[in-house]
């Protein structure tokens, strides 16, 4: 018996953008998912130049749902069920791509003319086999329609799932729990032992788990069953995320996701043959097919 209560540690793979940089700590090569959570990535902090922004084209995504949470900033969201919505910091927006979905995302007009502010966690969530193949939703939940528990000093906004008493509207399909706890100095509180996957995440600032200092844009995956406390001297924004553990494996290529290889591999065709629909606003561009995608899973 240990009193460590990290089961894991994974440091992320840093990519520059051009203008901002991404802290991506899953999928890795130790550990592929936390419950649900199958990608984490940290955009920012960045302030990019008047006139700048961010343009992330069209792409398509299969068998999985997209979590985009921001601390600052501001992102249009346009997909090929025609939704187009501003992503705002404190909201929610949950994109479930089941069978296939395309979407783009953007700087707004206005941030650009002032010159962007971008910082924020985007996560994709593995869907349960039975969901794999589902019709592609979106839903965006508003900052006030998300619980908010204060205790300890601490301040946490549950964006899925339940957290100390409190529970979010947005849709889940396996147990889910994700949480972003802003620690003021001196705050100290308890990270239980109810899911059966958990990790915390240092967005910036600084905290300890029972006195271990955590490395900011790093990954700590828990110990199944071990509860522990979470404590910032002077403050800190952590992120907590985990859930259910997935019985079967996930694949992941690209943009793609699926108990299934046959399945990406499809969905790759799919692509390049131009067979996904297209985003209905921003049809004229797209992000091809990459020979060696960033996003992998690992054997």
């Amino acid at each position: 018996m240990t009193d460590d209560p990290f089961l894991l540690t994974i440091t992320p793979t840093t990519h520059d953008l051009g203008g901002f940089k991404v802290h991506r700590t899953l999928p890795a090569r130790p550990r592929t998912m936390v419950g649900p959570f199958i990608f984490f990535d940290q955009m920012g902090p960045a302030h990019l130049a008047v006139g700048e922004g961010i343009d992330v084209r069209p792409h398509p995504h299969i068998n999985l749902a997209t979590v985009t949470y921001l601390f600052a900033g501001a992102i249009d969201h346009r997909d090929s069920l025609g939704s187009h919505v501003t992503i705002e910091p404190g909201a929610v927006n949950l994109m479930t791509a089941g069978h296939g979905i395309v979407h783009s995302e953007r700087s707004p007009t206005t941030e650009r003319a002032a010159g962007p502010e971008l910082s924020g966690i985007q996560t994709w969530l593995a869907l349960p086999e039975a969901d794999e193949e589902r019709d592609p939703a979106f839903e965006q939940v508003l900052r006030e329609a998300l619980p908010v528990v204060e205790a300890g000093g601490a301040r946490a906004r549950v964006i899925m799932g339940s957290l100390w008493g409190a529970t979010a509207p947005t849709t889940t399909y396996a147990q889910t729990i994700y949480a972003d706890i802003d620690l003021a100095a001196g705050a100290q509180v308890p990270i239980d032992a109810g899911a059966d996957e958990r990790a915390v995440y240092l967005a910036y600032g600084e905290a300890s788990l029972d006195g271990v200092p955590l490395d900011p844009q790093t990954l700590y995956v828990l110990r199944p069953g071990a509860a522990a406390t979470l404590r910032s001297d002077g403050g800190g924004r952590v992120m907590l995320c985990g859930g259910e553990a997935f019985a079967t494996p996930r694949h992941v290529w690209w943009n793609f996701v699926s108990s299934s290889r046959d399945r990406i591999n499809q969905a790759k065709e799919d692509w390049k043959a131009g067979r996904f629909p297209t985003v209905p606003g921003d049809e004229k561009e797209f992000i091809p097919i990459p020979e060696v995608p960033k996003t992998v899973s690992y054997p």
